[in-house]
Formats: C-alpha cells, structure tokens, sequence
C-alpha cells in the first residue's frame, strides 16, 4: 500500500465540481512548481460508465480494486442523502479502513462513511443545510457544524462544496507540508488556508460601517502574531465595544479570537520550520508562542506531531 496513492470514488449522477475537487488538488502534474506527483485514481462504485448529474457520461472508469490498495480512499460527496449508498461500496470502505487507509468524505461524502459505521463515536461534519438531519439519523456522530473540516487522524470530513478544496489543501499540507499546499492552492487561485467556517455562509452578513477598521485591525494581527493580543486590546483597537468586536468577529471568521490566532501561529510556526534553520525556540518567539514549551504543547494538541519530527519530515531541502 502507498501511503500517498489515493482512490477517489465516483458514482451515478455525481456532481462534477466534487468529482473535480479531489483531481485538480491532488491529480494535476506541477512538478515543475516542485510538488510530488501523487498517484490518483477514480474508482467507479457501480459500473464503469456512469451519467453525471450534469447529463454527460463519464466512461472506462477502474472498478473498486485500487480502493483495496490506495493509502487515501476520497468519497467526493453522494447523490442523495436519502438514499443508502450500496452494500457493496460500504464494504469496501469498512475493508478499507480496517487495512489503515486515511478515509475522506467530502460534503455528503459524510452520510456514506456514517453508512458504514466509520464515524460512530467520533467528530465529523457535513453542510450545514444537512448538519440536522445528519445527527438526526446517526446521533452516535458529534456532528460539528460550524467548521470547514474535521480532521480527526485517519477519517476526515468537510462541510459543503467549495469546503471540500479548503479539506484536501489541508490534507495536502499534512502530506507535503504547508510550502508545497500553498504552491497548489496558488496555482488554483485560493487561499491556502481560510479561517473560521461554514457558519459565516448560512446567513447573509449585514456591512457594518466598521468593516474596514476591522479590516486593518486582522490584517494587523496577521502582520504581528508575535505580540500579545488580547480580546480588549483588539476591540479598543477597532474602536469597538468587547461585545461588539467579538460578535464582529465570529461573523466575518466563524470562529473565535483565541482560536483564529492559535491557527496564524500554527501557520507561521509550520512555515518556519519548513523554511528556516532558526532554533525552535527562536521560532517560538517569532510566531507568538513565547517559549519552546508553549509550541511544542499545541503541535502535539493540533497537528499531532512534535515541531523537531515536524521540521525533519517537512524542510525543504
């Protein structure tokens, strides 16, 4: 089994643009840009021609075999989430994952690894206009339904749609490191890494004639992760109520203060350990953890690693 190659299962009247997600992340060759090439195949559930739901046939597809030994099984979606996927499909998975393949289910992608009893007991998530009915049919699941994706070690899941390219970014940068994500994602023309979550879409967002001092305030943030930043000094900053600045911010971020500034110093820790020679704790200091101590704790909660296996794993050579 390779631990990079993946499968990615297509199925009837599947959406294009979710099919499409997983291929353009992972499928493309950039080696010029220095990205490994990352064997990906599409692996056909039901039969090896099938309609898209756009109306056009999709043909010569592979059977099911390479999910027997891809290192990454990817389920773009599904069709419906009425509608149990097949017993044959949800087998494969099980087998799968049994074997130590990382499973992936991107939006609805959600409702098929719940099918076959892969997310019982662990967080997930999906879009948030199913998140409801998500926990109403599998309430084993803890159901997360403000965010862009859960990464919980071998089984990940993203929230709806354009969250999917926001998933395998993330999934990239877990194999490659953040350096190699960001040249895919700016060869897609996203951001490498958005903040917050799927909460700030539910509901349109009224403008506030503060917007831009917000603006500059987060810019500032972003500029300057290495001082402190407190709540209070950042509302005062935008010249705005705590009440006020924390509300604001959720909307724009879906997120909270502490969390959005422990992943900009996540971001730029990573970064520097990819791409520098400065001591660990120098980078500590550089990206606002004050002390080695400190960055050590919150890899090993977030990423799951430590910064010195990190840096060897990831630093460009």
């Amino acid at each position: 089994m390779s631990s990079d190659s993946i499968a990615v299962i297509a199925f009837d009247r599947i959406s294009m643009f979710h099919l499409a997600i997983p291929l353009e992340v992972f499928g493309e060759d950039r080696r010029d840009a220095g990205v490994p090439l990352i064997p990906v195949t599409v692996c056909a559930c039901e039969k090896r021609s099938l309609t898209t739901s756009a109306g056009f046939v999709l043909g010569k597809l592979h059977g099911m075999r390479m999910v027997e030994t891809a290192g990454i099984v990817i389920v773009p979606s599904w069709r419906d989430p009425h509608e149990l996927p097949p017993e044959a499909l949800l087998k494969a998975l099980r087998k799968a994952y049994r074997r130590g393949a990382l499973m992936v289910g991107l939006c609805l992608g959600s409702y098929v690894l719940a099918a076959a009893g892969l997310l019982d007991g662990r967080p997930a998530t999906t879009h948030w206009k199913w998140a409801d009915d998500l926990v109403r049919r599998y309430p084993e699941i803890q159901v997360k339904r403000d965010v862009l994706y859960v990464d919980d070690g071998d089984i990940i899941t993203s929230a709806g749609v354009a969250a999917g390219i926001d998933c395998c970014l993330h999934l990239l940068r877990r194999m490659h490191g953040a350096e190699i994500a960001s040249r895919v994602a700016r060869r897609m023309v996203v951001p490498p890494h958005r903040q917050g979550g799927q909460a700030q879409y539910i509901e349109p967002l009224r403008e506030s004639p503060l917007s831009d001092r917000f603006s500059e305030v987060v810019e500032w943030v972003q500029q300057h992760p290495e001082m402190t930043h407190t709540l209070d000094s950042l509302a005062a900053k935008a010249f705005m109520s705590r009440r006020t600045f924390t509300r604001r911010f959720r909307q724009v971020t879906g997120t909270t203060v502490g969390s959005w500034l422990l992943n900009q110093r996540l971001s730029l820790a990573r970064r520097l350990l990819e791409t520098s020679t400065a001591s660990i704790d120098l980078v500590a200091q550089r990206a606002g953890f004050g002390s080695e101590v400190s960055l050590r704790k919150h890899f090993r909660k977030v990423l799951r690693t430590a910064p010195g296996r990190y840096r060897k794993e990831f630093r460009e050579s």
